[in-house]
């Protein structure tokens, strides 16, 4: 989500290590204001098989997981009373290279049934920018009070997406959020940064008998499109691995990208229809001058980002090619001051979003940062610029097209939900109903056979839909890049179904 160096923008294998039920190391970090010092990695001082998350009760000092297969990981959590009184609330780090990076969560339960409910990760995009932001300004259960009514900074969200399944919030790669480097090391790649999130997750839902066999969602929005694949990609790979090996799996039920950037080759395209087509609104907004020079140079956009960035990845060539779309197909954009994430409204604050900058002021204060158990010494920030140079750097989201990863899946049977707001401008709805249309995979013939149907939330249309075995795509009237934050009741509607198994 965010930043304009991005276009748009837990779940792993679990296992025993033997046939026998495995040991986990643990270690409690001492109690004080400051968990831990920053870089600490205790290894373990006592044997345990599983435990239950209730169990962690310190709200200062951390509890620190580790797991035999992971011996160069731990997490550290403890409890808070962050945000949601109605639920408990777990904040914590992953550590990784033995304590040399220091991934933030936030884990929430569910306000139904924690102890059967499904878990779901959400991360946001970028890539660079934290899930504070997810967590504040959409789906969380807490909301950024932006009109002074609260006394500790939140409001309640009657529409967070807790209501039925427990949630962690995830600040990844290291650089975002609360995240950080002791020694400045960074990661650069999503291939890069699987393999942290399936170290996290098997520690902890292997730790947590609790969540063994719970459905488990991968779910983000923007950047996310790029993420979601390669991770939910590599938890599946692990679990085949896990099988042959006589080990436990996760039971990866979802994948669900809002907003997201996929296929690279769809967005420009998608852009022109938004602004010089009917796709979001029934007359164009652009000038038609503007409209011209976009269409007459499209083709050689596709041309050049074909042949450098998609038949043969030449990193030189792609570069080019991208910087010459952007400046030619996107670029007009600029002169309409409409926010690129929701082109109904003006872009205002930083981010195009007043709350980013209330979010930051909330987040950076000391009581709320020791509330959290946060170790770093950086002020927070909700997009980590330098993280997404280093991304686009290896030119991140063009070196491996992510509806392959997609397509993987979808053979295998993992259902997928791509939902996309209407107005958003950035990681536009039509360029995912163009790559889903061309998407390789058996079902694609079926898929391209069904019609749009309108979906109702409290009998008003939310948008449109179709499926076809594992896949679903619903778009949402009237919403941008942030369908939570947009249509929330409609936005929960869509979540509850689909963790419902029920027909949109």
């Amino acid at each position: 989500m965010f930043t304009s160096l991005a276009i748009c923008i837990l779940l792993a294998v679990a296992g025993l290590v033997s046939s026998q039920q495995v040991a986990f190391d643990v270690a409690s970090i001492r109690d004080s204001t400051h968990p831990v010092s920053v870089g600490t990695f205790s290894r373990a001082q006592s044997n345990f098989s599983t435990r239950s998350l209730a169990s962690v009760t310190s709200h200062n000092g951390y509890l620190a997981l580790a797991h035999p297969r992971f011996p160069s990981h731990q997490v550290r959590v403890k409890k808070s009373e962050f945000c949601d009184p109605t639920v408990n609330v777990y904040t914590g780090y992953l550590d990784v290279d033995y304590g040399a990076k220091h991934l933030f969560f936030y884990f929430f339960e569910s306000r139904r049934d924690p102890d059967t409910d499904d878990v779901m990760m959400w991360i946001n995009g970028g890539p660079g920018c934290s899930s504070s932001m997810g967590l504040l300004m959409e789906l969380g259960p807490c909301s950024i009070d932006m009109q002074n009514v609260s006394s500790n900074g939140t409001t309640w969200n009657p529409y967070s997406w807790n209501a039925e399944a427990n949630i962690f919030f995830l600040d990844q790669p290291v650089g975002v959020g609360f995240s950080y480097a002791d020694y400045g090391e960074t990661i650069e790649t999503t291939e890069d940064a699987a393999r942290n999130i399936h170290a996290f997750l098997t520690i902890f839902f292997e730790t947590f008998s609790q969540f063994k066999g719970r459905a488990l969602h991968l779910a983000g929005e923007s950047y996310g499109g790029r993420y979601l694949p390669a991770f939910a990609s590599y938890v599946y790979d692990q679990n085949t691995v896990a099988v042959a090996e006589g080990r436990e799996t996760l039971n990866l039920s979802s994948v669900i990208i809002g907003n997201g950037i996929v296929d690279i080759m769809m967005v420009y395209l998608g852009r022109y229809e938004i602004e010089c087509g009917t796709a979001a609104f029934d007359i164009p907004f652009q000038s038609i001058n503007a409209c011209v020079r976009m269409k007459t140079t499209l083709p050689r956009c596709q041309q050049a980002m074909q042949q450098n960035c998609v038949d043969i990845f030449e990193e030189i060539g792609c570069k080019a090619a991208v910087d010459f779309c952007q400046d030619q197909v996107s670029g007009v954009f600029a002169n309409s001051d409409r926010n690129v994430y929701d082109i109904s409204k003006p872009c205002v604050g930083t981010l195009c979003y007043r709350e980013t900058e209330v979010i930051k002021d909330y987040l950076d204060q000391p009581s709320v940062r020791d509330l959290l158990g946060v170790e770093t010494p950086k002020n927070f920030s909700s997009c980590d610029n330098d993280v997404g140079r280093a991304f686009n750097k290896r030119l991140d989201k063009y070196a491996v097209p992510s509806q392959f990863y997609i397509a993987g899946l979808l053979e295998r049977g993992v259902p997928v939900l791509i939902y996309s707001g209407t107005y958003d401008w950035q990681c536009n709805w039509y360029a995912s109903k163009l790559w889903l249309e061309k998407l390789e995979w058996s079902g694609n013939a079926v898929y391209n056979t069904h019609d749009f149907r309108d979906w109702i939330v409290d009998g008003h249309k939310a948008g449109e839909v179709k499926s076809a075995g594992p896949l679903t795509f619903a778009t949402i009237r009237g919403a941008g890049h942030m369908v939570p934050h947009d249509k929330p009741a409609e936005a929960q509607a869509m979540i509850s179904r689909w963790l419902a198994r029920a027909d949109f």
